[in-house]
């Protein structure tokens, strides 16, 4: 797993590569601007347009002074700024300063607002005024300039870390924060990227590789992880040539009320389609001819007529998904404990399954160990309380998901996967995915990987990335706005076709 780092491991890592390798940080200074500079080269192809370089007097201030003296080297029309707030000079901004006057470019000081440069909305800021090892709210002449980079609507890049924002803590102060389009930051993802707070101040990230000692990095312990492709690949379980539909397990999907049917429905498919080898549905009554028209494929028990009392089911389930649109009636409650009395089997629990537990924390002490919650943060708010921000948000989820021994799979924009003081960001998906009943889907594709003989975790985090990935591969023939949770189940084997398909040959030069 890519491991998220925080700003002094990160910081440790620059000063284990300079003793490690015989550099200077002067040295890794001009490697890391050339690596940000062949990112906005390739991109820009020349393009006339203005572009505006703003320093602070940092090292992320002469990241862009080596930035500036770059660009202006391959003829861009670049206006280079450097906030004089009487703070101290790095040595290393100082010798690149002194570099870029040698060109002939003088930058600009700024001492006050009226010498602020102005700016369109068509022009590029590259933001290098402070880097990722801020930690308290920029005041001032520096706040001030932040306001009026972010009112130009101009294209905004940070290098490294947008100025304002801290690397491991909520924002303070709201005005005093680049939103940065884009940001470039070095050799492996921050934590504050992935909060769904900080969106407007980096809606684009990539992490550019400086050549960090990779042994020290391998070596740094860390608490939270993104999870790529790369990760995927190895969880994902070949079939065997003479398998059968015994050997991929038996799901049970409960859940279901009154006008409500297309949950469980969806989930059951889910189930079917990520490969389970059998699939039962346990539902009201009033839904049996809505899933046996629906698919024909799985088999349904049925409890009352409009809602689930009894959980009186005769399947002998490889693993259970429960929960999605059951309700929270009195009498499904007190079912829904009972059955968690006598249950067995591993569990997934959605939605009401898990809104039945937020109104009676004691049922928690019933749930198998390693049971897997799929909450939206609404649910999850009933679960665990209220949080101020979203680091305290994380926190509680990581505090709640260790005494209790179980896995959170917080949905959202980088869904996180919590266990055992561990969180995994997933990679994949997009908007098309608010969308209503996706996430009984994912429930069905969660439960019908773990049929299949995945472990709890394994089948979080594959069932995540394939659930999202479906999204992104739809995206290639339809927008946002016309993608439905079927369009999901239907996706299925593109996503898989996606994720396994071989890298690309790389294109053979001509000579």
């Amino acid at each position: 797993m890519t491991k998220i780092l925080t700003a002094k491991q990160i910081y440790k890592a620059d000063k284990v590569t300079i003793k490690k390798n015989k550099i200077t940080s002067l040295d890794l200074m001009e490697h890391a601007s050339n690596v940000c500079f062949n990112w906005i080269h390739n991109r820009l192809q020349g393009n006339p347009l203005q572009i505006h370089i703003i320093c602070g007097t940092g090292n992320n201030g002469g990241d862009g002074l080596v930035i500036a003296r770059m660009l202006q080297k391959h003829g861009y029309n670049v206006k280079t700024y450097i906030v004089n707030c009487g703070n101290d000079r790095s040595t290393d901004f100082l010798t690149n300063y002194e570099r870029l006057k040698e060109l002939g470019d003088w930058p600009i000081m700024i001492g006050n607002i009226a010498e602020f440069p102005k700016i369109s909305e068509n022009d590029m800021v590259i933001d290098a005024i402070f880097g990722i090892g801020l930690n308290r709210a920029p005041e001032g002449l520096l706040k001030d300039m932040i306001i009026h980079i972010n009112k130009t609507k101009a294209y905004v890049l940070s290098i490294d870390f947008p100025s304002g924002l801290f690397a491991d803590k909520p924002v303070t102060d709201k005005d005093s924060v680049i939103k940065a389009f884009q940001v470039l930051t070095f050799e492996a993802p921050k934590l504050a990227f992935l909060m769904p707070e900080n969106e407007t101040y980096c809606l684009n990230w990539e992490v550019l590789s400086i050549g960090l000692d990779q042994e020290f990095i391998y070596k740094q312990k860390s608490n939270f992880f993104l999870t790529e492709k790369h990760d995927i690949l190895p969880i994902y379980k070949m079939r065997s040539k003479f398998s059968h539909k015994g050997t991929f397990g038996h799901s049970l999907i409960i859940g279901g009320s009154f006008g409500k049917i297309g949950a469980v429905t969806l989930a059951a498919k889910a189930a079917l389609k990520i490969g389970s080898g059998l699939v039962t549905a346990y539902i009201p009554k009033c839904g049996y001819t809505v899933l046996q028209t629906a698919i024909p494929e799985a088999m349904v028990e049925v409890d009352t007529e409009n809602e689930l009392q009894h959980f009186n089911f005769k399947t002998k389930p490889t693993v259970i998904g429960i929960g999605m649109a059951m309700g929270t009636s009195d009498k499904t409650k007190e079912g829904f404990i009972q059955f968690l009395k006598n249950n067995t089997s591993p569990l997934v629990i959605d939605a009401d399954g898990i809104n039945c537990i937020a109104k009676d924390k004691e049922i928690l002490k019933l749930l198998p160990q390693n049971t897997i919650l799929t909450p939206h943060p609404k649910e999850l708010e009933r679960l665990i309380g209220k949080w101020k921000n979203d680091y305290q948000k994380l926190k509680k989820i990581l505090k709640f998901s260790k005494k209790y021994q179980l896995i959170i799979v917080l949905k959202g924009a980088n869904t996180a996967i919590v266990q055992q003081g561990k969180a995994y960001f997933n990679t994949t998906g997009n908007p098309a995915l608010a969308t209503a009943a996706s996430g009984d889907v994912l429930t069905g594709i969660i439960t019908g990987l773990m049929a299949q003989n995945y472990n709890p975790l394994e089948a979080s985090i594959f069932g995540v990335y394939i659930h999202g990935l479906t999204a992104d591969v739809a995206m290639q023939n339809m927008v946002y706005e016309t993608f439905t949770a079927s369009d999901i189940i239907y996706n299925l084997s593109n996503a898989f076709i996606n994720l396994l398909a071989p890298p690309p040959k790389p294109q053979q030069e001509n000579i």
